[in-house]
């Protein structure tokens, strides 16, 4: 019988998780400019580096990571309102193809909105593929009319 489950990252789980990382840029951008051997060992230091500021999730099925979600925690300038400010964005959420269309994206969607939620994140964003849309829909995502980017070509 298999086990899935979602959880913060180990260290020891970061050569998995930098490897999905690697798996999604080649999948959505094509071949890589640098070898994975390098990419690994720069994704593992950034991601030590910068715990505080970028929370990576997990999905175990069996003890193996199949999948990941990161949020990025954003300061933002206080309000006479509010002075402490903090908004959310959700990057890189990916499951192995072959696990895929059995609702585990979405239950790594519904746990780093669930860990948004515990850390008081207000906006919570995410930047989705065109093929992941309707799935950040399902679990609660709206297109914003207020929300503007500049400097993307597609």
């Amino acid at each position: 019988m298999s086990t899935t489950m979602v959880r913060p990252v180990q260290d020891d789980e970061l050569v998995a998780v930098a490897q999905l990382r690697w798996q999604w840029f080649a999948e959505n951008q094509g071949i890589p400019s640098t070898t994975q051997a390098e990419f690994t060992e720069v994704f593992i230091s950034w991601a030590q580096a910068n715990r505080s500021s970028h929370r990576c999730l997990v999905l175990l099925e069996n003890d193996v990571v199949i999948g990941m979600a990161w949020l990025a925690i954003f300061q933002r300038a206080p309000s006479p309102r509010t002075l402490q400010r903090l908004s959310g964005d959700v990057q890189s959420v990916y499951v192995v193809p072959d696990r895929r269309k059995n609702g585990l994206g979405g239950q790594l969607i519904d746990a780093v909105v669930s860990l948004a939620d515990e850390l008081g994140l207000k906006p919570l964003t995410v930047h989705a593929s065109p093929k992941a849309i309707s799935a950040y829909n399902r679990h609660g995502f709206a297109a914003s009319p207020s929300l503007m980017q500049a400097g993307f070509a597609h």
